[in-house]
């Protein structure tokens, strides 16, 4: 046994990569090229327009495919854009890999987890996220979180001849294991399989969007029947009919609608990915405009997260013979192989005295707060929690001066830890009685420089802000109070807390700073909050916010945080730059608002062609427009300026009931639309020297000009861009009229001045009634909440 402890040989790690006994599988950090072209070549609606694109073409009316075009240069722009952001998510996930410690050829040597193969053996420590299944070889204290595999919260305890799996994580003392199952056979595969980075899962966005499209793809069928019934009637030759029916249904169509959407959450990411945050998840940008809870964990977070001794307070003067607390503490940072955090800034000052010799030792646990040694002749001693361990310390004087001291420091936002002395040794991992305060240990922990500003945002932002920490509940709330956290001068200490969650629901509405919060509390405070109908983020960067961050809507981890919670955040702040997070919650905001404006420009449209098409289709009419109609309208009130619009600033938080405002929208100003267009063509084709040709401008103008209004209106608030931005599409319609080649091949032919006028005539009356309805509708009132 002791030789498999020392670990593969080179050779034999070289005849195991031979033998494809590795743990190298593909890696889901994003999709491959081939799957970013499928997803957005061969979608339900392009197989739809490509048929419809093939009867045109079959006609010999090449002009009118233009359509064909556009849908080519759609796919290009959302296949470029992934690509890059696909890029830039690769190259971040790179400098994001996870590592292992393995015994290779008798020493300890870190590898990309990726790298490892069946029968290395991995050295563990704390934080440490497993990569591979395996078999327990050393274990010394050793206790391992199963949550992402079981659902439960306790650790559990490994000793040597147990199993572990890949996916869980160390979250106390250290071990080493015999890896059995690697690549596509360990649970990692599975795991990473289940949160590929560009999968858009089920979110109101997306939801609200596919209901609306099978809603048009089951009205499409009766109405293209109608549609192309009425056009044989009415038309002499099959090329026209063709034309028109074609015209009618490409329209129907919102094709460029989940286009824009995807478009959107790339670019999002893409623009994260600059500010160095590495997004696990593209529909995971949309949770962040619907943040109205933070709950941010001190340490790492408010804080540098890296500590330093700062000093060594004496609380009872030393016994003779008694060996000197700094001495102490140089043994316990020296005893401890994986120490934590605390320990180790302990140890970074003062060295081991020669010539102790460690007899036991418990390492540190979350769970516990505390460690503890034994060492021959020097007695036993422990290191936690001055709260925690003073509960087993005997009372009298030494004990109210303990707590005097501590609660001075405290009050300063200190981090203070208490050495104690056990006279009757270490008791395993129980906390003996008659326990003996030492000293007290005060760390220094440095302010991150932007976090007050940062708090402020999310108090302008209206997002409640709670901070959750294991700390004591008077250090929390100094530090809070130093940032500006409101309500820091009320902490709760979480060991009062209720289990009930609607009663722990009451107690988070009223309060804002917790302390000695559990691992399982914070998850139970994610859980409560959502209970509650809040959309709740989460920062950590220890194994201690491993839970939370799982189960909260957005799971935020800082870069240098345990590998457990990189892992399972939905973000990770790769700079460690917490001052980064508002321009995170804004380009979430951006997306979803954005997103929303869009999807008001596409339905407009889908519902104005539908409506004329069963207009027409009842009444026996010659369709309006013929396929290049459409082209023009669509590019220059829809396409164009719908990119533009979906990737401009926005600030305003997600509110629910995206679906219902869209359609709101949408449905009355379609029917606007097209009953203006329908009143404008009817006129004309009364009017006896009117051709069809000339007929169909007047509705080209007439929509145009309605359609040109809807933008308008959606671009409010307006400012100088917005402006030049309509003015631009303006002028190229009018470019389209103006310039002989371009009109004829729209087929645009003018009728004579009185009848242009009369369907301006109309078109501006159908502005005002969409202004009317703007107004008192208070869509004006909602849509200034865009600009936050």
């Amino acid at each position: 046994m002791e030789v498999a402890h020392r670990g593969l040989t080179s050779a034999e790690v070289a005849q195991r990569r031979a033998d494809g006994r590795t743990n190298d599988v593909p890696d889901p950090t994003s999709r491959t090229v081939g799957q970013i072209v499928r997803a957005n070549v061969f979608t339900p609606f392009n197989a739809l327009l490509g048929v419809l694109l093939v009867v045109i073409l079959a006609v010999g009316e090449y002009r009118d495919a233009l359509f064909g075009i556009v849908l080519v240069l759609n796919a290009l722009i959302g296949i470029v854009q992934e690509l890059r952001a696909k890029r830039s998510l690769d190259r971040l996930a790179v400098l994001n890999a996870p590592h292992s410690k393995v015994r290779r050829d008798g020493e300890v040597v870190d590898v990309p987890s990726r790298e490892l193969v069946a029968d290395d053996v991995v050295v563990l420590a704390l934080g440490d996220q497993i990569a591979v299944d395996g078999e327990v070889l050393e274990a010394s204290g050793l206790e391992i979180d199963e949550s992402l595999l079981t659902g439960e919260a306790d650790p559990v305890d490994k000793a040597p001849g147990g199993t572990v799996m890949s996916g869980s994580f160390v979250v106390a003392g250290s071990g080493s294991i015999r890896a059995t199952a690697v690549g596509a056979e360990a649970y990692a595969f599975r795991l990473s399989s289940d949160a590929r980075r560009f999968s858009l899962v089920s979110s109101e966005l997306r939801t609200g969007i596919d209901r609306v499209i099978k809603l048009v793809s089951w009205l499409m069928v009766p109405t293209a029947v109608l549609l192309v019934t009425a056009q044989l009637d009415t038309h002499d030759g099959i090329v026209e009919a063709v034309q028109a029916s074609v015209a009618g249904l490409v329209a129907m169509v919102p094709e460029g609608l989940v286009l824009l959407t995807s478009l959107a959450f790339a670019v999002g990411a893409t623009r994260l990915a600059t500010r160095k945050v590495l997004t696990q998840e593209l529909a995971a940008i949309e949770g962040l405009a619907r943040v109205d809870v933070i709950c941010l964990d001190k340490t790492g977070t408010l804080t540098e997260g890296a500590l330093t001794l700062g000093t060594v307070e004496h609380l009872a003067e030393q016994e003779p013979g008694a060996p000197d607390a700094a001495a102490v503490l140089g043994a316990l940072g020296a005893a401890d192989e994986h120490p934590n955090p605390s320990l180790a800034a302990i140890a970074a000052e003062l060295r081991p005295p020669a010539g102790w010799s460690r007899t036991d030792v418990v390492p540190f646990s979350s769970a516990r707060k505390w460690s503890a040694a034994a060492f021959d002749g020097q007695g036993a001693w422990y290191l936690g929690a001055p709260d925690i361990l003073l509960e087993r310390a005997p009372g009298g004087a030494g004990l109210e001066d303990a707590r005097e001291r501590l609660a001075v420091y405290a009050s300063r936002g200190r981090r203070v830890l208490l050495l104690a002395r056990s006279p009757d040794g270490l008791a395993g991992e129980a906390l003996p009685d008659g326990l003996v305060p030492t000293a007290l240990v005060v760390l220094d922990e440095q302010l991150r420089e932007a976090a007050p500003a940062t708090i402020a945002y999310f108090g302008e932002q209206q997002v409640a802000v709670k901070v959750i920490s294991g700390d004591s509940p008077v250090t929390v709330g100094a530090v809070a109070r130093r940032v500006g956290v409101p309500g820091a001068d009320d902490p709760v200490d979480a060991r009062t807390l209720p289990d009930d969650p609607d009663d722990l629901a009451e107690v988070l509405d009223t309060h804002s700073v917790f302390g000695r919060v559990t691992p399982h509390q914070k998850r139970a405070m994610v859980h409560a909050l959502q209970a509650r109908g809040h959309t709740v983020a989460m920062t950590g960067d220890g194994v201690n916010d491993t839970l939370a961050l799982k189960d909260a809507d957005i799971g935020v981890a800082m870069g240098s945080g345990s590998a457990a919670a990189r892992a399972v955040a939905r973000f990770v702040l790769l700079a460690n730059d917490f001052s980064v997070f508002p321009s995170v919650v804004a380009e979430g905001r951006r997306v979803i608002a954005n997103v929303e404006r869009v999807a008001n420009l596409f339905l407009t449209k889908t519902f104005y062609a539908m409506a004329l098409a069963l207009a027409t289709g009842v009444g026996r009419l010659p369709f309006p427009f013929i396929p290049r109609h459409f082209t023009l309208i669509s590019s220059l009130t829809i396409g164009i300026p719908g990119f533009f619009l979906a990737l401009a600033p926005n600030a305003r938080r997600a509110r629910p009931g995206f679906l219902g405002r869209v359609l709101r929208f949408a449905l009355p100003t379609g029917l606007v639309a097209a009953v203006a267009t329908l009143v404008a063509y009817v006129l004309a084709r009364a009017q006896d020297d009117v051709s069809l040709e000339q007929a169909r401008t007047v509705a080209v103008i007439t929509l145009f000009l309605v359609a040109l209004w809807v933008l308008v209106i959606l671009a409010r608030p307006l400012n100088a861009w917005r402006v030049a931005l309509v003015a631009t599409m303006g002028a190229a319609f009018v470019g389209a009229l103006a310039i002989p080649w371009v009109r004829d091949y729209f087929e645009l032919v003018l009728p004579s001045a009185v009848v242009v006028s009369a369907a301006v005539g109309v078109a501006a009356v159908g502005a005002a009634v969409l202004e009317l309805g703007w107004r008192l509708a208070g869509w004006e009132r909602a849509q200034a909440l865009d600009e936050g």
